[in-house]
C-alpha cells in the first residue's frame, strides 16, 4: 500500500495539517497539500492512496512534467477565471458565461470533491445516462459539454494525463424530443396554484413569459427592465434575445404577462425599500435585491409544478405550450416559427400534427353549416 502521512504543525493562524506521500518512483517524500482540519487531511489521504496504488501518479511523475493533483472544484474555478477573461476580451458573451457557470454548478454537485485524475470514463457515462433518465437527453448533453471543457482545462493545468470524455458521445436529442403542453385550463390551474407559494410574486411572471411568449430560461434570466415597455400602444412591448441562436424577437405583451410583471416589479421595489437596498446591477428583471442576476429559478418552478399536480412537467414544455396553443388558436407553422424564434421551419414541424386538429374543427363547422343549409331548404 502507498505511503501517505500527515504532519501536524502549529502556525500563527492556528494548527495546520500537512499531507505528504512517498513518490513510488524516487522513494522521496513529496508534499501534497495543507489543511486546517485533521478530518479533511485524512479524507484527502484516503483519496490519494488508491491513486498511488494504481500507479497514476507514478506514470506522470516519471516524466519531466509533474502532475498537479487538483480537485474537480479547483479546475472548475480555474475554468471560470479563464471564461471571465474571455468575457472581458469580448470573446465570450456574458449571457453564455452565466449559462456555462450554471452547468458547472450542476456537475460540481456530482464530482466537486473528487481529484480530477481519478474520475473515470465509466463514471462519466453513468452520470450522463442518469441525467438523461432523470431530466432529458438535452440536459445530459449540455452537462457532458461542460465536462469536456473542464477536462480540457485539466489537461492545460496538467491535472490529468488523458481526457476520458473524448470517447463519450452525445445522446440523440431528436429521438427523445418532448411535445407535452398545457391546455389553457391547465395553465390557469398552474398559475392559481402559484398563489400558495412563497414565490407567488415572481413565479407567475416567469411562467407567463414561458407559456404566453415562449421564453426560454436563458431569455428570462437575461431579461432587463429596459427590454420592456409597459405603455407601448396601450398594450406593452417586450424584447427577447436568445444566445443559442443569436436571434432577437420583439412582441406585444400579453395582458396576463403584463399584469404579472408589473406586480413583480412593485413587490421588488417594496422589498428594496423595506430592506433599504439599492439595485446596483444593470437592471435585470429577475434579480436579487442588490441587482445581481439570478442564477436559476428551478426551486420555485419545481414547487409550482408539484403544487399544481404536474410533477413531471419540464419548464421547456412551456415553450411547447406557447407554440401548440398558437396553432390551435388559428396560427400556422410559419407564424409559430417567427414568433418562437426558430432558425428553420424544420424545427417547427413537430407541431404539424396540431394543424390537423385545427382543420378538424374547421371541417366540423363546415359540416354544421351544410346541415343548417339543408334544414333551411326543407322548411321552405
Amino acid at each position: 500500500m502507498a505511503t501517505v502521512f500527515i504532519q501536524k504543525r502549529m502556525r500563527s493562524k492556528g494548527t495546520r495539517y500537512y499531507l505528504y506521500f512517498k513518490d513510488p518512483v524516487t522513494s522521496q517524500n513529496k508534499y501534497y497539500k495543507t489543511y486546517r482540519r485533521l478530518r479533511d487531511a485524512q479524507d484527502a489521504a484516503n483519496d490519494l492512496r488508491p491513486l498511488l496504488d494504481a500507479g497514476k501518479v507514478a506514470e506522470v511523475r516519471s516524466s519531466k512534467r509533474k502532475i498537479s493533483l487538483l480537485t474537480f472544484a479547483e479546475v472548475c474555478r480555474s475554468l471560470k477565471e479563464a471564461w471571465e477573461g474571455r468575457v472581458k476580451r469580448s470573446e465570450l458573451k456574458e449571457t453564455s458565461y452565466y449559462g456555462y457557470c450554471d452547468r458547472i454548478n450542476a456537475v460540481s454537485r456530482e464530482f466537486g470533491d473528487r481529484i480530477l485524475c481519478e474520475i473515470s470514463r465509466d463514471e462519466i457515462v453513468r452520470y450522463r445516462n442518469r441525467i438523461a433518465s432523470d431530466c432529458s437527453n438535452i440536459t445530459s448533453n449540455r452537462n457532458l459539454f461542460i465536462l469536456r471543457q473542464i477536462f480540457k482545462q485539466g489537461l492545460e493545468l496538467n491535472a490529468v494525463k488523458n481526457d476520458p470524455t473524448t470517447a463519450i458521445h452525445y445522446l440523440s436529442e431528436k429521438a427523445h424530443r418532448r411535445n407535452e403542453f398545457l391546455t389553457p385550463a391547465q395553465l390557469d390551474h398552474l398559475l392559481k396554484a402559484c398563489q400558495m407559494l412563497r414565490s407567488k410574486e415572481s413565479i407567475p411572471a416567469i411562467i407567463c413569459l414561458g407559456a404566453e411568449h415562449g421564453a426560454s430560461k436563458q431569455e428570462i434570466l437575461d431579461l432587463r427592465w429596459a427590454d420592456i415597455d409597459f405603455d407601448f400602444e396601450g398594450k406593452g412591448r417586450i424584447r427577447f434575445f436568445r444566445t443559442k441562436t443569436t436571434r432577437e424577437r420583439t412582441e406585444y405583451l400579453m395582458p396576463r404577462t403584463r399584469e404579472a410583471l408589473l406586480k413583480w416589479r412593485e413587490h421588488l421595489q417594496w422589498m428594496r425599500h423595506r430592506k433599504r437596498t439599492q439595485d446596483k446591477g444593470p437592471g435585470y428583471v429577475f434579480s436579487k435585491l442588490d441587482g445581481r442576476r439570478l442564477d436559476a429559478f428551478s426551486g420555485s418552478w419545481r414547487k409550482a409544478r408539484t403544487s399544481a399536480g404536474f410533477p413531471k412537467l419540464h419548464f421547456h414544455d412551456l415553450r411547447h405550450t406557447f407554440c401548440s396553443n398558437l396553432i390551435l388558436s388559428g396560427s400556422d407553422l410559419k407564424d409559430v416559427k417567427e414568433m418562437i424564434g426558430h432558425a428553420d421551419l424544420s424545427m417547427t414541424d413537430r407541431y404539424a400534427h396540431l394543424t390537423n386538429m385545427r382543420k378538424l374543427a374547421r371541417q366540423e363547422d363546415l359540416a354544421k353549416f351544410y346541415a343548417s343549409s339543408k334544414g333551411m331548404k326543407k322548411s321552405s
